[in-house]
């Protein structure tokens, strides 16, 4: 079979400077990697390399290219010690004969992708948000030190892919200010999805028995947890719930740690589908799938995989980019630039990872612009938008589904978000440009019907809106700067009842004594009897949020109501403290435990994973080991939350005990300073746990990405 769409003529890369002509030693050293590549490309592709009259070059045919300066295309995969690029080789492969076939050079590098489930709970996550920055780091290095064109990214989970574009991104930045090289053109390919596990029967009856002897002990708030949780698809974040639903069974003496143990080992065993990929929830993983797409750098063929793409998806993706050479309006700087406020605004509408509110700045900000939460917020507030996503783990509308209906034709991916969002009134920019080189207005022409009416309940994209709010918001408050919370994360109830509540504050130093106040069976009597927690405060506190009956006697009934209410808050994990790890674990227990879901929040310098449900407050700024007002809070104060007005205050003591709510800042107090510099020594210590060469030092705050300073100093260009 002969190739088709092959350029007309060799396309030759426009600039003057190319260190493969002028620098002998490029010359001699790179093209034995080609060789090699396109050498294992046709031995582990036979097929694609018979049916397309294959064969691999000499090294004299890649010198020939690189001194003509044909399109240096590196194709960057993860390492398949992370189960989304357990696929990567063979796409990758693909990839290197098309750019071959259609004239350019190929090269191929990885880089380490940190699991963040696997390193959840534990010091691992103070690594993560870190392994973004190197990321970035590598890629740029890698991608500048050997003078690639292109790149085509088989982009995987987490903060991998945001990391790859801000490499990419830096190197386009650097460029345009040297003025000799070509910009930086990029086509990202995301990972497959992951199909989520099941139960097993026995383990499934195993777990309804747990929660049949917590309903006759009278724990049955536990056993309707553990059933709702059995609802769901089998995930490492389902897995994780049930982790702290089964340590509440075992200290309630239900089960000993051998059944404990058997049926995590047996969730476990059950989880992971042998092909991998990004799991299946909305979390940041298929968050940076949806950003990816967004900002126009992903193909529709290549968008939403279940499996190893065929050769002719690989190729549109290749051949996008040979489209686009010599083409600067499509390089990925003017992408990001052209397309912020659309990913804005897809992000709030598609209910999306409170973590790409760090990463959208990161990304920024590597590419020149001067951006921070506050232009999020501006869009977010200029343009709101609807809630179009009826993304769930309980009713069959997962991400893996998803990608299935999109398979089907059933909807066309980002394309029918986009068109959505224009029919709804939702200001759009639809003559911003994508790596297709095409419009977003000349993609989604003619698309009468985003989304096949015939899948009803079942479409997880809706062309009417699932609800009015939705998305990430910002929130300011008296004693601190800025943070987020997730409003899609929280039901319409919650986010009803706890707009202008107040809280009694329970602090902790780290998230693991947190876990455990969680599972306590004395749980209730450890919150009532929280040092500065006395009767009255209480009354006044369950008064304050609508209670009219304060009953000492069943403080349980009063949590359960929502009017005794507590924010469980856990400072010391911001990003100079301690790498901002997830604050995942305790999120999990406070959304699976009725009693705590109805009744409080957790607020934390830390960050959430992209999962998150229920009422959870994080990247607060300034952080405590900075000296934010978060360092400076103690057990009994109480807080008061505004959803309407976005404001979290801190009420003066004294004041709420007469009966009046006066908002300041705890950090002017005397014994609060006495309280936060024992507080910092400790943070300093226990810093201490994290290897020096990966402490977060030297770095912009959360609301500005968690970049390093010379990148912070570099982004002054405006993306309006």
């Amino acid at each position: 079979m002969s190739p088709t769409n092959l350029p007309a003529s060799p396309i030759i890369i426009d600039e003057k400077a190319n260190p493969y002509r002028d620098c002998i030693q490029g010359l001699a050293n790179q093209p034995i990697t080609v060789v090699k590549l396109l050498r294992d490309a046709v031995n582990e592709n036979p097929v694609v390399a018979r049916d397309r009259d294959f064969g691999v070059p000499e090294i004299r045919d890649v010198v020939g290219r690189l001194v003509e300066n044909r399109p240096r295309i590196a194709i960057i995969g993860g390492a398949p010690d992370h189960p989304a690029h357990l696929l990567d080789r063979p796409q990758a492969l693909m990839a290197a004969i098309r750019i071959w076939e259609m004239g350019g050079v190929p090269f191929l590098f990885h880089v380490p992708v940190i699991c963040d489930g696997t390193a959840q709970n534990n010091i691992g996550q103070s690594y993560s948000l870190a392994s973004r920055n190197h990321t970035a780091a590598a890629v740029n290095i890698t991608f500048e030190g050997h003078s690639y064109h292109a790149a085509y990214v088989i982009a995987g989970c987490d903060k991998s892919p945001a990391a790859v574009v801000a490499g990419l991104a830096a190197a386009d930045h650097a460029r345009a200010y040297r003025g000799d090289q070509a910009p930086v053109w990029a086509v990202f390919a995301p990972s497959h999805v992951l199909k989520g596990g099941e139960i097993p029967e026995g383990t499934r009856r195993m777990l309804d028995d747990i929660a049949a002897s917590a309903d006759a002990a009278g724990h049955d708030d536990l056993g309707s947890d553990i059933r709702e949780n059995m609802r769901y698809i089998l995930q490492c974040t389902s897995d994780e719930a049930f982790a702290g639903l089964l340590e509440r069974a075992r200290l309630l003496g239900l089960i000993d740690g051998a059944l404990e143990r058997r049926v995590l080992d047996q969730l476990a065993t059950a989880t992971c589908d042998s092909k991998g990929g990004i799991c299946a929830f909305n979390g940041t993983g298929n968050s940076s799938r949806t950003m990816l797409a967004a900002f126009g750098l992903t193909p529709p063929e290549l968008e939403l995989l279940t499996d190893v793409p065929p050769f002719s998806a690989v190729a549109v993706g290749v051949d996008a980019l040979f489209n686009v050479f010599n083409k600067p309006e499509y390089a990925i700087g003017n992408l990001l630039k052209a397309n912020f406020a659309n990913f804005v605004r897809i992000h709030n509408a598609t209910g999306s990872s409170s973590n790409m509110l760090l990463h959208l700045p990161f990304m920024m900000r590597y590419a020149g612009f001067d951006v921070s939460i506050d232009d999020y917020q501006d869009v977010r507030t200029e343009t709101p938008v609807p809630e179009i996503f009826a993304h769930s783990l309980t009713e069959n509308r997962d991400t893996f589904v998803l990608a299935q209906q999109m398979a089907e034709g059933k909807n066309r991916g980002m394309e029918s978000i986009y068109r959505i969002l224009a029919d709804l009134g939702v200001a759009m920019d639809l003559d911003a440009p994508t790596v297709l080189g095409k419009s977003w207005a000349e993609r989604i022409a003619g698309l009468e019907n985003p989304v096949d009416l015939s899948l009803g309940d079942a479409s997880v994209i809706r062309a009417t809106p699932v609800r009015k709010r939705s998305g990430v918001d910002v929130i300011t408050g008296s004693f601190f700067e800025n943070c987020a919370v997730k409003t899609s994360g929280m039901s319409d109830h919650l986010l009803s009842h706890f707009d202008d509540h107040v809280f009694i504050v329970r602090y902790y130093e780290n998230e693991h004594v947190c876990n455990g106040d969680f599972a306590s069976p004395d749980l209730v009597t450890r919150l009532i009897e929280t040092d500065g927690v006395d009767e009255e405060l209480i009354a006044a506190v369950v008064r304050r949020n609508g209670g009219n009956r304060v009953d000492m006697q069943s403080p349980k009934d009063m949590l359960a109501q929502g009017h005794l209410s507590f924010a469980f808050v856990i400072g010391g994990q911001g990003p100079e403290a301690y790498g901002m790890p997830e604050m995942f674990s305790p999120s999990q227990n406070l959304r699976h435990h009725r009693i705590l879901e109805a009744s409080s929040m957790l607020i934390t310098d830390g960050r959430y994973s992209g999962v998150t449900k229920g009422a959870c407050i994080g990247h607060m700024v300034p952080e405590a080991f900075t000296g934010g007002g978060i360092g400076y809070l103690r057990d009994g104060d109480v807080l008061r939350l505004n959803l309407t007005t976005l404001k979290l205050d801190w009420l003066d003591p004294v004041a709420f005990e007469n009966g009046e709510e006066l908002a300041t800042d705890p950090r002017g107090i005397k014994e609060r300073v006495e309280l936060f510099e024992g507080r910092l020594r400790r943070m300093e210590a226990r810093q201490c746990d994290i290897a020096a060469s990966n402490v977060l030092d030297a770095i912009g705050n959360a609301a500005r990405g968690i970049v390093p300073r010379a990148v912070d100093r570099r982004a002054i260009k405006s993306w309006r």
